[in-house]
């Protein structure tokens, strides 16, 4: 399976009801399926707004054990940690976890979510791009956690419709025995010593840390927020040079050496240093030039056949352990900051993460609009 193609920026082609079923996998024990629509254990919470308003965290827990399941989609194993969320979860609470589509994108998420509507395999919950849940408010069902207060305000909707879950900056990964000097900025990956060595995770006009690649470019060639022009010059530039990779970089091109210099997430990245450290030294660095990050969004399905065990697992994600398992991915959860002023972010686990100066910069909504509407439009004559 290959993590780097998670989270494309549009939608793919094929049958929605076969990408939703496909790759299902059964985690951990608990009783029969719900009936679709919510009936059964969690019937009284398909519009519990917060485990107080639906009777508290001990009703909701005894709720998700009677649904028994809970429908993820899209959540691959070694993506941030999921796999060790999703176990610990199950073990937790007895909760049969079914995970559907695990390479699947967000916009298989949301087609799942329209396509399936009521009918017992469709999603529970969703974790998507912050564009795809701006875009589909409509589909999601208001849920605050017990921890909502400790969440930044600007990571939320007011409502509780989408939250922000995890994120990480860009990050250039190198291999530092195929490479003798790593570069640190964007700029640097123009220089004649990186010929035929620079991969981008993924097609910019389809995946967010390709999309995330131009316009870090661009920041660091004097374009901004509101111009990503210089970053399809920059990249178009390296392909001209030759620096470019044409290749879709993923773990096991990283460990032939075919793509020794990977821009993705740095999550994405440490965890490649974790798993190659035995073979060979791959370096995370966080290009001071152009400082990018981007959240990723949590959303209860509107029409969750398992509605209680669907909030208990919102719960659980914006718990202190629940967080945890994230940064233990090398994931930023979003209670980062709160986390740490108040003790409770394991400082292990902190220490892992490459360094960080400066604020981070991160666009709007309509600013990411016009981004891809001009990167969907000039990327494959730039790079030609």
């Amino acid at each position: 399976m290959t993590v780097f193609r998670r989270r494309a920026l549009v939608a793919g082609i094929g049958a929605v009801l076969a990408v939703a079923t496909a790759g299902c996998v059964s985690t951990g024990g608990g009783g029969a399926n719900a009936p679709a629509g919510g009936s059964g254990g969690g019937a009284g919470w398909t519009s519990a707004t917060s485990a107080q308003a639906g009777g508290g965290m001990d009703a909701l827990v005894a709720a998700a054990k009677e649904e028994g399941t809970l429908n993820v989609i899209a959540l691959p194993p070694d993506w941030a940690n999921y796999g060790a969320l999703i176990k610990t979860f199950s073990d937790k609470y007895g909760i049969k976890v079914e995970s559907a589509n695990p390479d699947g994108s967000s916009q298989d998420e949301i087609n799942a979510v329209k396509q399936l509507g009521t009918q017992e395999r469709a999603p529970d919950v969703l974790d998507l791009g912050q564009s795809f849940a701006l875009g589909n408010v409509d589909l999601f069902a208001p849920y605050k956690v017990a921890t909502w207060d400790t969440i930044p305000t600007a990571n939320k909707d007011a409502n509780g419709a989408w939250v922000n879950d995890y994120g990480g900056y860009l990050s250039i990964g190198c291999n530092a025995s195929a490479v003798t000097v790593c570069p640190q900025t964007i700029a640097d990956l123009a220089k004649p010593e990186y010929a035929g060595k620079v991969a981008i995770n993924g097609d910019p006009t389809q995946a967010a840390s390709g999309f995330a690649s131009v316009w870090a470019a661009s920041l660091a060639n004097g374009g901004s927020l509101d111009d990503i022009g210089p970053g399809l010059t920059f990249w178009g530039n390296l392909s001209k040079s030759g620096n470019l990779l044409k290749i879709d970089p993923n773990s096991a091109t990283i460990q032939s050496g075919q793509t020794p210099i990977v821009l993705d997430w740095d999550y994405l990245n440490v965890a490649e240093a974790a798993k190659n450290k035995a073979a060979f030294e791959w370096k995370v660095a966080v290009p001071t030039d152009a400082l990018f990050t981007d959240y990723y969004t949590q959303a209860i399905n509107k029409n969750a056949p398992h509605p209680a065990a669907a909030r208990l697992w919102q719960e659980f994600l914006y718990s202190d352990e629940g967080q945890n398992l994230w940064l233990a991915g090398k994931a930023r959860p979003i209670r980062l900051a709160d986390m740490q002023k108040a003790g409770t972010a394991d400082p292990a686990l902190l220490s892992a993460l490459p360094p960080v100066s400066g604020s981070p910069v991160v666009p709007t909504q309509a600013q990411t609009d016009a981004a891809k509407k001009a990167v969907g439009e000039k990327w494959a004559a730039a790079t030609s």
